[in-house]
């Protein structure tokens, strides 16, 4: 089968079409998916230059949509049929198949297209549960919210979601991504200069910290969800308010650097580094988020932009296009 193979970990070209890998097979309570998309997200570039290490060789990816092509009897117990319109999150999404596993499938509804449910699995569960779990319940209704980035994927979701749950948003975005971040009902919208020869915000052209105490009467925000890292990780600790919580999910600028938990005690602050897998653990709890996100968009109240969409043959180019920071909403391949 065609798979986005890792041999060596590196830069974007690592990412090597094969026309010829095994294709996989398929275990005790799994299906095979026969994929049409496959999403492309941070993490996968992070997987791919060895950040976080996985074993050699692997097909790149970890979100697709497509079709069930073959059941295991386990599978079929649970009512799964061949055809069906599925999507979900295991490794290994950049290929023609990927062996799944039938507790790990979200089954897509009439008319919702395979690629907007597709971007829904990593990106809106990774919003949802930045939203809703994550701060451990130390944003309350009402409260301020600050969102970096919200003009990139996941955090678009993440603005509009939080606005959903009744938090106030301020949201941070670059001046190419204006529009995009005046589109999803934040309160307010810290607009950020580009970083000279990328489409990334220059988070040091404007006093955010200081637009942020304004907008909350110098109090801060009780939650920061901060998706960039390295250049933001300053601006995200010192906007918190008392007992604010620092959710870091992200390293779009670097990875955040080791910094003394004593920084924290200014205002007894929180801080978590949290990952979708275990916001996800049961069947249950994957089931109610994709219930939720898949209501919303139903519902009109949340709005998914697919920005660009790369052959698989192309596989390099998408994982260049997304750390260039050129998305304006979701990027995929299509299989």
């Amino acid at each position: 089968m065609k798979a986005a193979v890792v041999r060596e970990v590196g830069d974007a070209d690592a990412l090597k079409v094969e026309n010829d890998f095994p294709v996989p097979k398929m275990g005790a309570g799994q299906v095979i998916v026969k994929n049409e998309f496959a999403g492309i997200n941070f993490i996968d570039t992070y997987h791919r230059k060895g950040l976080y290490a996985r074993d050699l060789p692997f097909v790149g990816g970890q979100e697709g949509g497509g079709t069930v092509a073959a059941v295991s009897d386990e599978a079929a117990a649970q009512g799964i049929k061949v055809g069906d319109r599925v999507a979900y999150s295991v490794f290994g999404s950049y290929a023609e198949y990927t062996a799944v596993p039938a507790g790990k499938l979200l089954p897509v509804p009439e008319g919702l297209g395979l690629d907007v449910a597709t971007s829904c699995v990593v990106q809106g569960m990774t919003a949802h549960y930045l939203t809703s779990s994550a701060h451990a319940d130390l944003i309350k209704e009402g409260e301020w919210c600050l969102i970096h980035g919200v003009g990139g994927g996941t955090c678009q979701w993440a603005a509009q979601m939080a606005k959903i749950r009744g938090y106030k948003v301020i949201g941070t975005v670059s001046k190419g991504k204006e529009s995009i971040g005046q589109s999803l009902g934040c309160d307010e919208l810290i607009v950020c200069d580009e970083v000279p020869g990328t489409s990334y915000e220059d988070y040091e052209s404007v006093d955010i910290v200081g637009r942020v105490m304004d907008v909350t009467g110098g109090e801060g925000v009780k939650c920061v969800i901060d998706g960039i890292g390295k250049s933001t990780v300053d601006i995200s600790i010192d906007s918190l308010a008392r007992r604010g919580i620092f959710i870091s999910f992200g390293n779009a600028s670097g990875a955040v650097p080791a910094f003394p938990v004593l920084r924290l005690i200014g205002k007894s602050a929180y801080v978590t580094r949290p990952k979708l897998l275990d916001y996800t653990v049961k069947r249950d709890e994957l089931v109610w988020r994709a219930d939720e996100i898949f209501g919303w968009l139903k519902d009109g109240k949340l709005n998914v932009a697919v920005d660009t969409t790369f052959p698989l043959d192309d596989a390099a180019e998408g994982h260049k296009y997304l750390e260039a920071g050129k998305s304006k909403g979701k990027v995929l391949y299509k299989i």
